[in-house]
């Protein structure tokens, strides 16, 4: 469910609260290939289900960067700022990917604002991130993110 604020100034209420959950997200092999094309990273280990599966998560598993990446979708799913002009990433403090994402596992955000600061036309937000993995005893990712939104 995502909590919506129009303008700058509810933003700034936020400041410390809990986002929520996302959706799951399924990360296909299909997905993981896409991927791989985009980047041009074919490395086996996410690419040759054949081989990944002898090898040490034995079974494909997802770039962690398609990880991060599967970030935005699912943070819009929390947070929808409306009454301002421009919605910028603004990019990440921290990232660590504690456990791998196998391919045919789902994924979700937890999210926390913990910070809401002025810059110049508008504010800049920091959000605590953990994408889960569903049934998984660590986060496939951990992340600080920084977007600008402007009036």
């Amino acid at each position: 469910m995502s909590i919506t604020v129009n303008g700058l100034d509810e933003l700034k209420k936020l400041a410390g609260s809990d986002l929520g959950t996302s959706e799951w997200i399924e990360v296909t092999q299909d997905r993981i290939n896409t991927f791989a094309d985009a980047t041009g990273d074919h490395q086996w280990i996410h690419v040759d289900p054949e081989r990944a599966a002898e090898g040490p998560f034995g079974a494909p598993i997802a770039h962690g960067y398609l990880t991060l990446s599967l970030f935005i979708p699912m943070f819009t799913e929390l947070l929808d700022v409306q009454g301002v002009t421009t919605k910028v990433n603004y990019g990440l403090n921290k990232v660590r990917f504690p456990s791998p994402v196998k391919v045919g596992s789902r994924i979700r955000l937890v999210g926390k604002l913990t910070d809401v600061e002025d810059v110049a036309g508008g504010v800049q937000i920091t959000v605590d991130g953990a994408i889960e993995i569903e049934g998984g005893a660590k986060p496939a990712a951990v992340l600080q993110s920084l977007s600008r939104f402007y009036a």
